[in-house]
């Protein structure tokens, strides 16, 4: 059986961090365990992440000094989770976005096709839905997945998408962890692009997504302007190389 690893980033969560750890404690196994990331929690997330490890031994915590954002709380997770043996990376939002219902819907594309490098639980495929978002809202992630897919050529639909299952050979053949540097929710859109340009399967099963009952949202414009950069920025140079080989060849 493949160990799999359940990635909770977390940064001001001491309402949500205990409602997740109940919800999420049944699809728990020997071969399933937690790792809560916490960027040093003004409100004391990282010591209600401590007592539940004290109690349940499938949970690991793992303490960074600041907040440096949601990329770097990942890439650190995803070097911790492959150093400890773990064949399986899922992330997962801590605040109930991402239903634990839902997980197994990932698992079993994952488990059930080796070929599989990438599964993304998506709100934008056939059977996917968002619950108490604005129209503004669905707007606002419906046209960033257009722009990403027209800009980067990816036929992804839900890019931004943070609920997804990885395969470690994902991190030790198409992605080198040393260099993502995008720290938002672009980390998202990067590691997808790279993972499709460079051959990886990808598959989107469909979610329901919800909006936060507990806490503050994350999101803020900062987050959104760097999403957008950083598909423009990869999605030109990918656009550039296709030309490339266009009029010089592959060879070239």
């Amino acid at each position: 059986m493949e160990k799999k690893l359940i990635i909770f980033p977390t940064f001001n969560e001491a309402e949500a961090l205990p409602v997740i750890y109940e919800q999420i404690e049944k699809y728990l196994d020997k071969n399933t365990s937690i790792l809560i990331v916490d960027d040093n929690s003004p409100d004391g997330t990282g010591k209600i992440a401590d007592k539940i490890a004290k109690v349940d031994k499938k949970v690991n915590v793992l303490h960074r000094k600041s907040k440096e954002g949601l990329g770097a709380a990942y890439v650190e997770a995803f070097r911790w989770g492959i150093d400890n043996g773990f064949d399986i990376l899922i992330q997962m939002d801590v605040d109930g976005s991402h239903r634990p219902e839902d997980l197994p819907k990932l698992l079993n594309v994952i488990e059930n096709d080796p070929d599989v490098d990438l599964v993304i639980g998506s709100r934008w495929v056939d059977g996917g839905e968002t619950k108490n978002w604005p129209a503004a809202r669905i707007a606002l992630s419906k046209s960033g997945s257009l722009w990403s897919k027209l800009i980067m050529g990816l036929n992804v639909h839900d890019i931004t998408a943070g609920f997804r299952a990885y395969r470690k050979r994902v991190f030790e053949k198409y992605i080198n962890l040393d260099t993502i540097d995008v720290k938002g929710f672009g980390f998202q859109i990067d590691n997808t692009a790279k993972l499709a340009y460079r051959g990886g399967k990808i598959v989107e099963v469909p979610i329901v997504f919800v909006e936060r009952e507990l806490g503050e949202s994350k999101m803020s414009n900062d987050i959104v302007v760097e999403a957008l950069l950083s598909t423009t920025k990869v999605g030109i140079k990918h656009r550039l190389i296709q030309l490339k080989h266009l009029f010089y060849g592959k060879g070239e």
